[in-house]
């Protein structure tokens, strides 16, 4: 069993998901159709399934090539989507289960970047597929739910056992620490995952995967409840309320402007 990173596009990334026993695989988040299949060939594969998140272009843009290339590709979307996401053929909500071969994940619902989006939680492969809600280090703009929406979808996410590895949408990871670390300047872990990724992005390297129980470590919108971050916040912004939800929200906004 194996996952494969497949750059797409600037900074994305679609990700094999293979089944050794049968050699079949399904691809999460294609948004360019040439290099997935090229990524197919070269490691010997049969593409079987698409498993995008959501539906933004970066993540789907490259459904119809897929489809157009190997007919009867199964493509699940999320029911949340409504339509949205190209060649889709199987609708699905949240606590549904997706077959890649023998391999078999969980559809956890992740509202608030999108309202459809979604994870895929593989057991067999203590791996989860975030998207674009959870980063490494950081998490999705809120789109199109509120604060509170986010807050409880990266719960669900950070709920999972802490080796399950994070596989995200896009290489954000060192912007992302960079901004952690305005909030949490002596967290060890964070300075530590900050020098790590700059050393390895210099030498070409991939950030992903992290782990649910690194994200918790260094992570600031997993970290709601640590005092440094609150101070730091509350320095900002005096009048800022202690509830888990304002704080994310406050941390959420100086991101967007960071």
């Amino acid at each position: 069993m194996a996952i494969i990173p497949v750059p797409q596009l600037s900074d994305n990334y679609a990700y094999l998901v293979v089944d050794d026993a049968t050699r079949e695989c399904g691809v999460v988040d294609c948004a360019e159709a040439d290099k997935v299949l090229a990524a197919v060939r070269q490691h010997g594969l049969k593409l079987t399934t698409v498993l995008p998140t959501h539906y933004h272009f970066d993540h789907v843009g490259g459904n119809e090539d897929l489809v157009k290339a190997i007919p009867g590709l199964r493509v699940y979307g999320a029911r949340g989507e409504h339509g949205r996401i190209p060649a889709q053929t199987d609708e699905v909500d949240d606590g549904d289960t997706v077959a890649v071969g023998t391999l078999r994940g969980r559809v956890i619902g992740i509202p608030a970047h999108t309202n459809g989006h979604i994870a895929y939680y593989f057991p067999q492969l203590e791996a989860v597929f975030t998207g674009d809600t959870l980063f490494i280090a950081g998490c999705g703009r809120v789109f199109e739910g509120k604060a509170q929406t986010m807050v409880e979808s990266l719960a669900k996410l950070a709920a999972l056992p802490d080796t399950t590895q994070v596989y995200c949408g896009h290489e954000y990871t060192e912007k992302n620490l960079r901004f952690a670390l305005t909030l949490e300047p002596s967290n060890q872990a964070l300075k530590d995952k900050y020098e790590w990724t700059r050393q390895i992005r210099a030498e070409g390297k991939y950030s992903i995967p992290s782990t649910i129980g690194q994200e918790k470590q260094f992570n600031p919108f997993l970290r709601t409840d640590s005092p440094e971050l609150r101070a730091s916040l509350k320095k900002l912004d005096p009048a800022l309320g202690d509830d888990r939800v304002a704080i994310f929200a406050k941390a959420r906004e100086l991101k967007d402007r960071f």
